[in-house]
């Protein structure tokens, strides 16, 4: 098997503080990813969309990720952290790992942290890239007579996912994504410390700053970035000496949503001189993947008739489309008498399948189903990959109305509230070892 397995939060000391760590990928150049104003380390699994632009990133580079002190796995502390102090959480990290030099891409909040570290350490400092970013945070409330306000305003929200609509508008009136982003918001930071960081960055300003910054810098912004206005990218860039700057038309605030394949290319061609074409191994993809299969679908047939099986089957179908688009997964195919989905997301799967078991129960379709999470390869609209095999085999376990997973993906939905049975370890055809099988149940 060649499964992929999420990487393993572990922590650095940065004065006395554990900031929590992960890292993806040996290349031989080491990326930095310097988190917005707020992270969790292991909750942006569950985003659709973030594992994957990683593991693109791991291509070249060993990626490391991390949490700032106050936030998401790191420890909790009281009042705000000032950026010197969010500088020596960088330089922990990058002690811990054994990283002597490394490229920063600082994201939004992080790019103010990810300038100044390059402009005080720039021999630890290989390149500098800003996405989504400014030099002046007041500059992001423009609109507002009183920041101040609006951020205590904001503070009150904290938690309920309302601030979706900056980061996923295009998804603002989902209410799925609006719960996960809930969950994300209470997971990295309580209110309070939202508004204590929120109003110490009122201070950041760091435009006396970034003339001094020497090492190699790419500014890249969306112009249609709902949360930080293209603006304020423009003139970050602006004030960096030599930068260079690069707009995309469109997508959203968040880096790994949207069309991210020029932002990759763009990440690696200013890092190692070259930008990697297309090729078979790009076209593997981590995955969840679901196989469904309707229960006695030959007797059932046979019983209603041709006519009357079809128009069950078609409403069948429907209703898979609809509960896969509904937790964000890719309806792949339809087997005849099942489908085969996948996910960016195990929870996002598991849930589906158990949603759609349900609903396919009550128009008269038990169903089984199986899951399994691991490498899959693009093949024009379809998959194929021994991921795929194994979910197979996976749901040839499964009884009816029953929902089976593997380990794996057992082990990466832990703390996201499914709940699972032990069903034995089991040989799967043309697998090798043997298959510890669970029974999942929300």
């Amino acid at each position: 098997m060649n499964d992929f397995v999420l990487p393993v939060t572990r922590y650095a000391i940065s004065d006395d503080v554990n900031i929590a760590y992960q890292t993806l990928g040996d290349g031989p150049i080491d990326l930095i990813i310097v988190p917005g104003i707020v992270s969790h380390t292991d909750f942006f699994h569950e985003f659709a969309g973030y594992t994957a632009f990683l593991r693109r990133l791991s291509k070249f580079a060993r990626v490391i990720t991390f949490d700032k002190r106050g936030q998401g796995l790191s420890d909790r502390i009281s009042g705000a952290p000032s950026l010197e102090q969010r500088m020596d959480d960088v330089r922990a990290v990058m002690d811990e790992v054994g990283s002597s030099r490394a490229a920063l891409m600082g994201f939004s909040e992080g790019c103010a942290m990810s300038a100044m570290f390059a402009a005080s350490y720039p021999e630890r400092v290989s390149h500098l890239i800003c996405f989504g970013g400014f030099a002046r945070y007041a500059s992001i409330f423009r609109a507002h007579d009183d920041p101040e306000l609006a951020i205590l305003e904001s503070a009150k929200l904290w938690g309920t996912g309302a601030f979706v609509a900056g980061i996923f508008p295009k998804q603002a009136t989902n209410q799925d994504t609006a719960g996960q982003f809930a969950k994300f918001e209470r997971l990295s930071s309580t209110p309070g410390s939202f508004k204590a960081l929120s109003l110490l960055n009122l201070q950041i300003d760091i435009r006396s700053i970034l003339p001094t910054i020497r090492v190699p810098a790419l500014v890249l912004h969306r112009a249609t970035d709902a949360m930080i206005p293209v603006q304020l990218g423009q003139d970050l860039a602006s004030r960096i000496p030599d930068a260079k700057y690069i707009e995309y038309p469109d997508g959203e605030h968040l880096y790994f949503t949207g069309n991210v394949e020029a932002l990759h290319g763009d990440i690696e061609e200013f890092i190692t001189g070259h930008r990697e074409s297309h090729s078979v191994d790009l076209e593997r993809i981590l995955a969840t993947v679901l196989f469904t299969d309707i229960v006695d679908s030959t007797r059932s047939a046979a019983e209603m008739g041709d006519q009357a099986w079809r128009r069950l089957l078609d409403s069948h179908d429907q209703l898979a489309k609809q509960m896969i688009a509904k937790h964000r997964g890719i309806f792949v195919k339809s087997t005849g008498d099942g489908i085969l989905a996948t996910f960016d997301g195990p929870g996002r799967g598991v849930r589906c399948a158990l949603a759609f078991g349900t609903a396919s129960k009550q128009i008269g379709l038990p169903l089984r189903a199986g899951l399994h999470t691991g490498e899959i390869e693009m093949r024009g609209r379809d998959i194929g990959g021994i991921a795929v095999h194994a979910a197979a085999r996976v749901m040839a376990k499964s009884l009816s109305s029953e929902v089976l997973v593997s380990r794996v993906v057992t082990d990466l939905v832990a703390g996201a509230g499914l709940k699972f049975s032990e069903r034995g370890s089991h040989d799967l055809k043309g697998l090798p070892g043997r298959w510890d099988l669970f029974a999942a149940s929300s």
